[in-house]
């Protein structure tokens, strides 16, 4: 059985500890059948928040501010979503955590058979699998790391121990 914690370290002000178990709950979590055939548009935060905004309203004003029944019928759709999802998040934002030091160049994902490279561009691009049909990558994981094109949807990198910033 893999250990389900990875660090990311090396030429980084912060040291961190990645619990893939705990990103199912994460708002940044994303479905990987969807990512890989409509790939997301970079967006505007601002926009963003503008339109869910503005979806809620609407939907207040047209349904009132009750709680219909459809309500607990889209939770127990979302609840069965994440039972039977296939997820995963992107590296970007806890490499930025991280924080590299400016000599920092690339980024290497040591498994057990082999340590794996990209420049630093390239893994901020990176998507990390933590979950294949609701259920944790416990057997070869705790990640698979993906492409951002889908290129290794087939073939991720597994068995991933951990992530040196160098």
């Amino acid at each position: 059985m893999m250990n389900s914690i990875i660090m990311l370290k090396g030429k980084v002000k912060y040291t961190l500890t990645l619990d893939p178990s705990v990103w199912i709950f994460d708002d940044r979590k994303l479905d990987m059948d969807v990512f890989f055939e409509h790939p997301p548009e970079q967006k505007d935060e601002t926009e963003a928040y503008t339109k869910a905004v503005s979806k809620h309203w609407d939907r207040e004003i047209q349904e009132g501010a009750v709680f219909p029944p459809t309500l607990k019928t889209e939770k127990k759709f979302k609840k069965q979503e994440l039972v039977n999802g296939t997820f995963g998040i992107l590296f970007a934002p806890f490499l930025a955590n991280a924080s590299p030091t400016e000599e920092a160049t690339n980024v290497s994902f040591k498994t057990k058979d082999a340590l794996i490279s990209f420049s630093l561009e390239e893994a901020q691009k990176l998507i990390f699998g933590f979950s294949q049909d609701g259920k944790p990558l416990r057997e070869d994981g705790p990640i698979y790391v993906y492409l951002p094109d889908g290129s290794n949807r087939n073939k991720p990198i597994k068995y991933v121990e951990e992530i040196i910033v160098t």
